[in-house]
């Protein structure tokens, strides 16, 4: 709205001074409602002038004054009052103003004087504020070809400053700033960097990056670096900019006991990219050695839907990587493939190569080359129903190992073994629903298999095919009831019969050795984890599941399962097939009882375990999760028995426990502890504590090992690592910036 005393001579004046400065004849509907004055320097690209009064003297003076603003190329400038000279072409401010950029850049001033595309000037008394986040003050700016903007005794910082006079946490003072706005980058001269108003570190020439950069090249946040085995040192990370498309990071990671180089590498491609990772290290901790490790992966989009994987793992030595905390894996496998995943069909290729870091384990006698292929298809025929599903795959492992003999892995078969694994399978299955629910399934297929092995034991045989026929029947009544309440039961009992045909083959098994009863596997014609072993004969699972949903948000579920057979798993020497603690032993299998709870405040509990048939437990294991917007919690307890065909000499029974708690709006908290029962000792434990504001982090964490072994020792390692906010992309999480006090 005008605000003016005489609207019709307003409006004359605001006319006569735009036909008087050339502007356009057509002007913005926004510009009937305000005294509007117009100038360009060509017809496409005019500068607009709203303000509630306008006026000429002179006939080259044009006085715009109360809510004024200027446009300008997407540049908005607000001020008390603006002159504008058409014989200097210049525009005086007088304040305050804010000139905001279109982009992300605002600056505020007392006063100052432009161009009149206000790309070149002098501002006094002025702030610049970019992306809402990093703010520099200082006496006077002076912008140029709307590109340079050069700030004399300038402060620089993230900080929040509530009262006037007040120092921030941190600032960068300088002699003088210059800002690129085309490269995006802050040139400091005679630089300090002060904390409170005390300086700490004194720079004659600095770089930094303005906030909307996401990748420039410099140095990274440093981490200060304590471990009882590694020393007392610093990491220092430093970041190469190679283009749009690819980046290295280099870290020196220095102290009295080592110097190691770590180095990142990351390259983006049109249909995939790829990641390298490591370090190479001279230490005293092995004194005469080269060590070093490293890691890759990538993904690329191939035609036809494919998509190629790779990853590469190596290491040096055994210990390396839980000595410099890279990796607490014990077994390394590398892996490249090939796969297609569609609506009906899957197809995949892969090679891996495993290296085991295990003490006492050997990997030469491990399966260190695998090859896999592996292809399954469905069909929908019309004329018969259901559905048919044809798979087929080809296995191969190789051995380093020449040895015709067995080792003390209780698997029986000689520790130079090759196998070759050729299967293939067809399936028919189709579902009903009678007597008013009674979901019915009947399934039938056959596999054939063909397995030969290079250096086979002398009791076993090198080779065998069979074909193996199968057929299931699957009964489920689903019911639900609705109590008054609006809490909804499901209940669903289940029933199988199965049969199988074939008996087990006197050969070599590699894949099926570990072995789980789950949920998952229930209802199930084989519980094996590979098609080298097959459960064979009569046998029957049942079930139930149980559902509950309260209005409130309540979820719980049950299950409970066991299979029957006519006979017991075994080999052909009499041994089991399955393990004990697989829980599948015997003519009956163990008990499965597995539920899940969750309610509608993050709380979170999962449980599965197998009882024996005078319920004492075989295997347990059980999570607990809390998880809100200030807690995440987490509690795992795992419980397995002693099992020498599972290559466990001892019981396990171990607490893990994770947390992180913010424990008030700029601290957190964190914390992990693993603890093993049956040794009654600590295996790891750490906490940190995280300062987080608008302008700062600050991470001080300490972690203990103190497990051992033939190339381990316990270790403890602290970091520190203190990073400055507003030198990087926007920080969307606003809940950290301090709040100023009224």
């Amino acid at each position: 709205m005008i605000r003016a005393r005489h609207p019709l001579p307003f409006v004359a004046v605001a006319l006569g001074s735009a036909l008087a400065f050339g502007a356009p004849l057509a002007t913005p509907l926004a510009a009937q409602e305000r005294g509007v004055a117009t100038a360009s320097r060509t017809a496409q690209a005019p500068a607009l002038l709203v303000a509630d009064d306008v006026t000429i003297t002179d006939g080259s003076v044009l006085t715009a004054t109360g809510n004024v603003e200027a446009m300008y190329e997407g540049q908005r400038l607000k001020a008390q009052s603006i002159t504008y000279d058409r014989d200097a072409d210049t525009l005086t401010i007088t304040g305050p103003l804010m000139l905001d950029d279109g982009q992300y850049t605002t600056v505020l001033a007392d006063s100052g004087e432009l161009s009149r595309d206000l790309r070149d000037g002098i501002l006094t008394g002025a702030r610049v504020v970019m992306d809402d986040q990093l703010q520099l003050a200082a006496n006077q700016i002076s912008r140029s070809e709307g590109r340079y903007s050069q700030l004399y005794k300038a402060a620089v910082t993230s900080c929040r400053v509530c009262k006037e006079g007040d120092a921030p946490l941190w600032q960068i003072r300088a002699r003088r700033v210059i800002h690129d706005a085309e490269t995006r980058q802050l040139f400091l001269d005679g630089a300090q960097f002060h904390v409170g108003n005390v300086p700490i570190a004194y720079f004659p020439r600095l770089r930094l990056p303005d906030p909307t950069v996401e990748r420039l090249t410099g140095f990274l946040t440093p981490t200060l670096y304590n471990s009882t085995l590694l020393g007392t040192g610093v990491k220092i990370p430093y970041f190469i900019r190679i283009g749009d498309d690819k980046d290295l990071t280099l870290t020196p990671f220095l102290t009295d006991e080592t110097r190691t180089l770590e180095f990142r590498y990351r390259q983006e491609f049109r249909t995939g990219g790829i990641e390298f990772e490591g370090a190479f290290s001279d230490d005293d901790v092995r004194r005469g050695e080269r060590r070093a490790y490293l890691n890759g992966r990538g993904v690329f989009a191939l035609p036809q839907d494919y998509v190629l994987q790779f990853d590469i793992e190596a290491v040096s030595d055994d210990a390396y990587l839980l000595e410099y905390g890279y990796d607490s894996k014990d077994r390394l496998d590398s892996e490249i493939s090939v796969e297609r995943v569609r609506r009906d069909e899957w197809r995949r290729a892969a090679l891996t190569y495993f290296h085991t870091l295990r003490s006492g384990e050997d990997s030469s006698t491990l399966p260190t080359s695998v090859a896999n292929l592996d292809y399954e298809k469905r069909f929908f025929p019309a004329r018969m129903g259901g559905e048919l599903r044809f798979a087929a795959q080809a296995h191969g492992h190789y051995r380093t190992s020449d040895l015709r003999t067995d080792g003390p892995d209780f698997d029986r078969f000689a520790d130079g073994r090759d196998v070759v694994r050729l299967t293939a399978s067809a399936d028919w299955l189709r579902s009903w629903t009678v007597m008013n629910g009674l979901r019915t399934t009947f399934q039938t297929g056959v596999d054939v298999d063909h397995i030969g092995v290079q250096g086979a034991a002398v009791n076993t045989r090198s080779d065998y095919t069979d074909a193996t026929p199968r057929a299931a029947l699957t009964l489920r009544y689903p019911m639900a009831k609705t109590t008054a309440g609006g809490t909804v039961h499901l209940i669903e009992p289940v029933v199988q019969l199965g049969w199988v045909g074939g008996s087990t083959p006197n050969i070599a098994v590699d894949q099926a050795t570990r072995n789980e009863f789950d949920e998952g596997n229930l209802l199930s014609l084989s519980r094996f984890s590979a098609a080298d072993r097959r459960e064979r004969g009569l046998s029957a699972a049942y079930g139930l599941n149980w559902t509950r949903f309260a209005p409130g948000g309540l979820r719980s579920t049950l299950t409970l399962g066991q299979v029957v057979r006519d006979k017991a798993q075994l080999e052909t020497d009499g041994s089991n097939s399955f393990s004990l603690s697989s829980g599948l032993q015997g003519s009956t299998s163990d008990l499965l009882i597995a539920g899940q709870i969750n309610t509608q405040n993050g709380l979170t509990f999962t449980a599965r375990s197998l009882f024996d048939e005078v319920f004492d437990t075989t295997k347990a294991e059980a999570r607990a999760s809390w998880s809100n917007a200030a807690l995440d919690l987490g509690a795992t307890y795992i419980w397995l028995p002693r099992d020498p065909q599972e290559l466990r000499p001892g019981t396990v029974s171990e607490w893990a426990f994770d947390a992180s708690y913010r424990l008030s709006r700029h601290w957190t908290g964190s914390a992990e502890w693993r603890y093993d029962v049956a040794s009654d000792e600590s295996v790891n434990a750490g906490v940190g504590v995280t300062y987080t504001n608008e302008c700062v982090d600050v991470t001080l964490s300490a972690s203990r090992r103190f497990t051992s072994s033939t190339i381990l020792e316990p270790s403890t390692d602290i970091s520190l690592t203190v990073g400055l906010r507003g030198f990087s992309a926007r920080a969307e999480d606003k809940s950290y910036v301090r709040e100023c006090k009224k």
